[in-house]
């Protein structure tokens, strides 16, 4: 794998040491990283997940929106940021790995360098039994 810009590393570094659940994606839209509380609402370590692209999410994870209709990947928060360059928030059921629905509030944003560089996104997510 090619070295990430120092910010990404640092990103990822900086979720390490959260208890927020975060998830990190290059400007390719390839996962870069989930941290140790995501696991446990994405129902599989990040070690064990494998290579996902954005485009792929919803083959790994079914997303519906809460009330069970159908929910596009392309209008997933930490899809929005890396293709349209903006944040972006959604609640959503998600289906992790376990086979558990859980209904989840995420918020993503664009990951921007200088020199206006398009290095990727980070969602950050909770679950939000309330919706």
């Amino acid at each position: 794998m090619a070295q990430q810009p120092v910010e990404l590393i640092l990103l990822k570094q900086w979720a390490g040491y959260l208890t927020l659940p975060v998830w990190l994606m290059d400007g390719r839209g390839n996962l870069l990283y989930y941290n140790e509380p995501a696991e446990g609402l994405l129902g599989v370590r990040f070690e064990e997940a494998g290579e996902i692209h954005a485009d792929q999410l919803a083959e790994y994870f079914q997303t519906t929106a809460v009330d069970g209709a159908p929910f596009p990947n392309e209008k997933l928060p930490v899809v929005v940021a890396l293709q349209q360059r903006i944040p972006n928030h959604a609640t959503v059921r998600v289906m992790g790995f376990d086979g558990v629905w859980r209904t989840l509030a995420v918020t993503a944003f664009p990951v921007e360098g200088q020199g206006a560089r398009h290095l990727g996104a980070v969602a950050m997510f909770w679950e939000n039994p309330d919706s």
